[in-house]
């Protein structure tokens, strides 16, 4: 009986020890999932050369510079490195960082890291992210301060408490949050007035500037529903072909600014969705060069 007992114990505790390793290979897979496609984090994060291309070996290792009037930001390195990146930070501390745009030493993150989108990730997202952040390779890389020319709020809201996921069965309401809390869509593709995101007036209509590299900024386009000032005219294969392959329907390239080589690992599904909700989003007028 010592024995067969014994035997059930450990048997037991492999099969938790199994089922805790599945659990944690399912939270890596799929904040991988994110991370190399909706979310796209390296799309700022990664540091890249003067032509604005991505160097390799520094996935995550920070240091682009975006400037507007009210900020000069500097991208920090958030890669495992104790020193200069986020390997000393714990699990809820990158959580907070992520959601709250709180350090772990109390002080607030700027603009433009997208916080009131990502306070809107879902509970079992953020820790997928987190999991796939603590597996990528360290990099010494130190990233000096950002600047604000602007004042910033004590906080960016009350702290965020459990969020719970958003069904893939409702394919407008998951397209939305893959274009605000995942996938920040909205913060890229809408201006800033004083600071502020014009969520209010010029949602998804374009016009943000971003710098790209030493003497070149991009404006980022109007995808809201207007037919001749932003992609109320295209097809859903043509909007499908500017996020995944970066084409616009004349066959012109999106700049890689435009992280379509993360989004092309994207589901069909997923695109599908995003697309769906693209199209419930109102029409404004603003011609973007």
């Amino acid at each position: 009986m010592a024995k067969l007992t014994i035997l059930g114990c450990i048997t037991a505790l492999l099969t938790i020890l199994g089922a805790i390793s599945s659990h944690a290979d399912t939270l890596v897979e799929r904040g991988a999932y994110l991370m190399n496609g909706i979310v796209a984090c390296g799309n700022c994060h990664n540091t890249r050369g003067p032509e604005g291309r991505f160097v390799e070996g520094m996935e995550l290792a920070g240091g682009m510079v975006i400037a507007e009037k009210p900020f000069t930001a500097l991208v920090p390195n958030i890669t495992p490195d104790m020193a200069t990146g986020i390997g000393a930070w714990s699990n809820a501390e990158i959580i907070t960082a992520i959601r709250d745009g709180r350090r772990p030493d109390g002080s607030l993150i700027g603009p433009p890291m997208p916080f009131s989108q990502y306070r809107g990730m879902s509970d079992s997202d953020v820790k997928a992210i987190v999991a796939y952040l603590r597996q990528v390779p360290a990099v010494a890389n130190k990233v000096g301060k950002s600047e604000y020319r602007m004042e910033l709020p004590p906080a960016w809201g009350p702290p965020v408490g459990s969020v719970a996921d958003v069904s893939t069965d409702d394919q407008i309401a998951y397209g939305g949050y893959m274009a605000g809390p995942l996938g920040h869509c909205i913060e890229c593709h809408t201006p800033m007035e004083k600071g502020r995101f014009d969520f209010d007036n010029k949602a998804f209509a374009g016009g943000l500037h971003l710098p790209v590299g030493p003497e070149l900024t991009l404006t980022t386009a109007n995808i809201t529903q207007d037919k001749e000032t932003g992609i109320g005219a295209w097809s859903d294969a043509e909007i499908k072909a500017a996020i995944t392959q970066g084409v616009r329907p004349n066959g012109a390239q999106l700049h890689p600014i435009m992280p379509s080589g993360f989004y092309a690992s994207m589901t069909e599904a997923d695109v599908d969705a995003l697309v769906a909700f693209l199209r419930t989003v109102k029409p404004v007028v603003n011609a973007v060069r």
